[in-house]
């Protein structure tokens, strides 16, 4: 699973420390929660965000643990893992689930 972002990124230290973490809405901590017990995930599992090759995507991954210098946002019994690039990336953004054609499918948008 594949986040594109196409947005440009300039932030200061000050802003980094100043911005609110990624937020999960009830359809992301629900899909999250059913996507980690079906991949029979440990319990501190979760699905990791982190810039892909290049820099330009965020990719998705299942991930028995948090990496080291990881963000951990916890809500709803749902785990997220960002990795340290791309937490300013998700910083005052919303990540949202919705099923496609595919399967299940994540969106980020602006938090409300």
């Amino acid at each position: 699973m594949r986040v594109a972002s196409s947005w440009a990124l300039s932030v200061t230290a000050e802003e980094v420390f100043e911005s609110t973490m990624l937020t999960l809405t009830d359809d992301a901590q629900t899909a999250i929660q059913a996507i980690t017990a079906d991949a029979g995930l440990p319990e501190g599992g979760g699905v990791r965000i982190a810039l892909a090759d290049g820099g330009t995507e965020l990719q998705m991954q299942l991930v028995p643990e948090p990496a080291e210098g990881d963000e951990v946002i916890e809500a709803g019994g749902a785990r997220v893992f960002a990795s340290e690039d791309a937490s300013v990336m998700l910083s005052e953004q919303q990540l949202d689930a919705g099923q496609t054609d595919e399967g299940t499918g994540f969106s980020l948008r602006p938090q409300d």
